[in-house]
């Protein structure tokens, strides 16, 4: 049996558009996933999250599926348009209610909830206004939602994410348009990726401010270790610009208080407007690092920029990722040597594979076992190595809406019959209850 350390932090993580539901109830204002979704053929399907796993009427339901699950933890997202309808200004209470019955139920049951505060659903109404993250009036809302939030549930939740990955956000929302809210425009998506920084900033200190002793704040970076696909001097200029667009952007900026030179020559005409004061806003001291890993990244060169290259012969998942669970004991022990991070939680890491409901009434996971073992050993290794590792998060407690892929990936260890609503553990879920149990693994 390979052993964590005591202490050691056991969740699943969900975001609050991909499984909560009930879009139109209660107050809840329009976001712009609900509009990039209900936009003919942005989603695959048509599909949206206007239902999804209706877990704001069943939260209870999985309150209990989580504790079958012996899980300590649980992180789940706030939705933004559910707090303010308009993004700013008046509060609707229904919203604040549900999660105040969400917290109060999870503590009820001897879990801890980690709050992220944004996890892409920007109210809609910011978008029309002042045209959302490409406005610093938006940094200046999300500080004025922080507060609200903070506010309420400071003196219960003490493990606070301002942000879910703002490399996706930026690039996949305002550059690739493949995301809300579906803008191609590539200046854009840097300005964009500066003023989500600059409101993980501002809301800091608001999050300390309205907690208490035991507050810890954080943010979580999608992170992906990359390599260059051949020993070439070109290849691995290009591998290293492309580091510098996806990781060091992000966590220079937050941990060593600046941007990547490298990249900040690279942009010349695209850079971002920023104030001088923003640097030191965006690295305000943080207590641990939320990591996102799902695979590493290849690059050559190609017409003088970096290209992805798909690795031969790799095992890939239903989203076509390489399965490569080296890489998250690589980007660990590379955050931990380069970065002052007091404490890293993995706050997502899993796999879609195509699951099904067996005949004999259950859904075998095998290939999910795998990953989550495979992937569970290399942040053993390092940890052994030294790096302050205090949590692991699986992506996802259950099926969900996987954004513009709709229902089709299935990344849950809780299989969701969309039909039905009805529940039901995969094997995954049991095995990873058994991990939980002995706080480790079989060697």
């Amino acid at each position: 049996m390979i052993q964590f350390p005591d202490h050691f932090t056991w969740g699943a993580a969900t975001a609050a558009y991909q499984i909560e539901g009930a879009a139109h109830e209660e107050g809840r204002g329009e976001s712009i996933w609900d509009r990039f979704s209900a936009t003919p053929g942005n989603v695959l399907n048509n599909e949206s999250g206007l239902v999804a796993c209706d877990h704001y009427h069943r939260y209870q339901e999985d309150i209990q599926l989580m504790r079958e699950l012996d899980m300590g933890a649980y992180r789940f997202s706030i939705a933004w348009p559910r707090i303010l309808p308009t993004g700013r200004g008046q509060v609707n209470p229904a919203g604040l209610d549900f999660y105040d019955r969400l917290v109060d139920a999870l503590l009820a049951a001897n879990i801890e909830p980690f709050v992220t505060l944004y996890h892409w659903d920007l109210p809609q109404a910011l978008q029309d206004e002042v045209g959302g993250w490409g406005s610093r009036e938006t940094a200046q809302a999300f500080a004025e939602y922080v507060r609200i939030v903070s506010h309420r549930l400071g003196d219960r939740v003490h493990h606070w994410i301002t942000l879910n990955e703002p490399w996706v956000s930026a690039f996949r929302g305002h550059e690739a348009g493949v995301h809300a809210p579906g803008i191609r425009d590539t200046p854009l998506a840097w300005q964009v990726s500066h003023h989500l920084l600059l409101a993980h900033g501002l809301a800091v200190p608001i999050v300390r401010e309205n907690g208490d002793a035991q507050t810890r704040v954080g943010i979580t970076l999608n992170l992906t270790p990359v390599s260059s696909a051949t020993t070439s001097a070109e290849d691995q200029q290009a591998a290293y610009l492309y580091d510098g667009q996806h990781n060091r952007w992000f966590l220079d900026a937050v941990f060593k208080g600046g941007y990547p030179s490298d990249v900040l020559t690279w942009l010349r005409d695209m850079m971002p407007k920023m104030d001088a004061a923003d640097a030191e806003v965006i690295a305000r001291p943080l207590d641990f690092l939320g990591v996102n890993y799902y695979y590493r990244t290849l690059v050559r060169q190609q017409a003088g920029q970096p290209e992805v290259v798909r690795p031969a012969g790799a095992q890939l998942t239903e989203m076509g990722w390489e399965v490569y669970p080296q890489g998250l004991h690589d980007l660990l022990v590379r955050l931990h040597q380069h970065y002052a991070i007091p404490h890293i939680y993995i706050t997502e890491n899993g796999a879609a594979f195509p699951d099904t409901l067996s005949p004999d009434g259950h859904v075998h996971d095998p290939l999910r076992i795998q990953y989550l073992h495979d992937h569970l050993l290399q942040a053993h290794a390092a940890i052994q190595e030294g790096v302050p590792l205090a949590g692991y998060f699986v992506w996802s407690l259950m099926d969900n809406f996987e954004w513009a892929y709709g229902y089709s990936p299935r990344f849950g260890i809780v299989y969701i019959d969309y039909p039905t609503q009805r529940r039901i553990i995969k094997d995954s879920g049991y095995w990873y209850r058994t991990t939980i149990a002995a706080n480790g693994i079989a060697s």
